[in-house]
């Protein structure tokens, strides 16, 4: 080491003493420096010390941030590993005899080294033989978490989802031929069942503990690697990617394979289902997302007791509630979930919910987010009568409503009609063209007046109006006809919103109009 000039040591020196830099101090004087409680002392060494730069006096030293290392995984991997399959799905197809095309013998590599094969390649493919005996192929593999140990093993829907075979693998080397339970496609929570008894389990942790930048663990079998472990950190909570779930985001490493499997914590407790990633690759990008294992259960218990998940629906459509909307609405402040809808003859609708209401809470759950409203009237029983909290026309009032079985919505589909090319001024301003409905028109869709559009453009179009919709009213004035349309329309000022209530089908709709 080349040595220090004494001139650099002597200023090297009294910078540091300046600063208060141990590290600097160190280098100036290594001899000279000693921890003391919190403090640095500094002692004269020959003719060129410290205390000739500076005078010797104690140098408080800021209280040292505790410096953590990284988690040791080894003993969570030992406790819940075990716990942890691999789900291999198998689907049987017709093959035709014939020379080994170019894409049979990609089917041939891929399942050689056991990788899930890609659409297009094997006998489904566009160069695969039709026809011929059943044959048996790989479909995919994912992965799983046994829940209890006579071998109830949860999984993602996706990954049995069109399986003729469902085979489980334990850590241990033990495979299983496995039967579903129930799958549920919205939450994409499946529940499989082996025969097997006094199998390891898992721990099922509590997610409202979970905090933001914790570390977490995932085990599943990647590309087919069984028994892969990752880590990562938690980067978010509640993230809505989902109609009925929030997700937490993770920056632990997911690809295809890890779907099922568990996001662990440091205390060894599940806490979500690896679920899905965000990439523009097809690859891992680093963002991840579980399945919070508290909805998770919920969905399991269900599909363990009927094989089907029963949810609530109440037959609305909604929007969120931003800071212009609640000012327009005279709302303290942006929350709830603004009913944009109402099937005729549904719950809502029987119950006394009319669009342009803000939810604010249903059976006494608070909905701060438009999001929130489908998941708690999801996960509330069917028949049950439940208080629901509205804001409308500036005051606060409770309905109750009487929560009917989730099915599929129908919404009525609007018929093509040539455009009315003939608008009033107020008309032509929010970018409508209306008409008078014909008695019949009025007859079907059971209302006494209203405008019927013809075309929409620009801000109506933007506020999701289109031809066919019937405008029952403007600004909170109902409009019987062309004439009145045109003289509520006038009085809402330039330049400023306007809410409209609108016949679609079935639905009576809320739609709000920016110029």
């Amino acid at each position: 080491m080349t040595p220090i000039k004494q001139s650099t040591r002597r200023y090297l020196a009294a910078s540091a003493a300046a600063l208060g830099l141990v590290g600097v101090l160190w280098l100036a004087q290594p001899q000279a420096v000693e921890a003391q409680s919190g403090t640095l002392a500094t002692s004269a060494v020959g003719s060129n010390t410290l205390a000739q730069a500076a005078p010797a006096r104690s140098v408080p030293v800021s209280a040292p941030v505790e410096v953590r290392g990284l988690p040791d995984f080894t003993v969570l991997v030992d406790q819940v590993g075990p716990a942890v399959v691999n789900i291999r799905t198998i689907e049987r197809v017709r093959q035709g005899a014939g020379p080994a095309a170019p894409n049979d013998l990609m089917e041939e590599f891929f399942r050689r080294f056991g990788v899930p094969m890609p659409p297009g390649v094997g006998p489904r493919g566009p160069q695969g033989p039709q026809g011929g005996p059943g044959v048996e192929r790989p479909r995919g593999v994912g992965s799983g978490f046994i829940l209890s140990a006579d071998g109830f093993i949860m999984t993602n829907a996706h990954v049995v989802e069109g399986a003729d075979e469902v085979v489980v693998t334990l850590t241990d080397g033990r495979e299983f031929s496995a039967r579903v339970v129930g799958a549920d496609r919205r939450t994409d929570i499946a529940v499989v069942k082996i025969e097997a008894t006094r199998l390891p389990t898992v721990r099922i942790g509590d997610v409202s503990r979970l905090r933001v930048g914790e570390w977490v663990m995932a085990i599943g079998s990647p590309f087919g690697l069984e028994s892969t472990v990752t880590a990562g950190i938690v980067s978010a909570r509640q993230r809505e990617t989902g109609e009925f779930l929030p997700f937490i985001q993770t920056d632990v490493a997911i690809n295809p394979g890890n779907s099922g499997g568990p996001l662990i914590n440091m205390r060894g407790e599940v806490v979500g289902i690896n679920n899905m990633i965000y990439t523009r690759s097809g690859g891992f990008q680093g963002i991840s997302f579980a399945i919070p294992i508290d909805e998770a259960m919920l969905v399991a218990d269900q599909l363990r007791a009927t094989g089907r998940v029963t949810r609530g629906r109440i037959g609305v459509a909604i929007g969120a509630v931003d800071r212009e909307l609640a000012t327009s609405l005279g709302l303290p402040r942006a929350t709830g979930a603004l009913i944009q809808g109402v099937e005729n003859q549904s719950p809502a609708a029987r119950g006394g919910i009319e669009p342009g209401d803000v939810v604010l809470s249903f059976d006494g759950k608070p909905v701060e987010r438009s999001t929130d409203l489908p998941r708690i009237v999801a996960g509330t029983a069917p028949g049950s009568r439940v208080p629901v909290r509205v804001w409308r026309q500036g005051a606060e009032r409770t309905l109750t409503v009487t929560v009917a079985a989730f099915e599929d919505e129908r919404v009525a589909r609007a018929g093509e009609r040539e455009a009315d090319p003939a608008a009033t001024p107020a008309a032509q301003r929010l970018g409508l063209s209306v008409r008078e409905p014909t008695a019949a028109e009025r007859r079907s869709l059971r209302i006494e007046g209203g405008v019927w559009v013809t075309a929409a453009s620009a801000a109506a179009a933007r506020a999701g109006l289109r031809p066919d919709d019937v405008i029952v009213a403007v600004g909170n004035r109902p409009v019987a006809n062309v004439r009145e349309f045109e003289v509520a329309a006038t009085a809402v000022p330039p330049n400023r919103s306007v809410n409209v209530l609108v016949r679609r089908g079935d639905w009576t709709l809320h739609a709000i109009i920016r110029p």
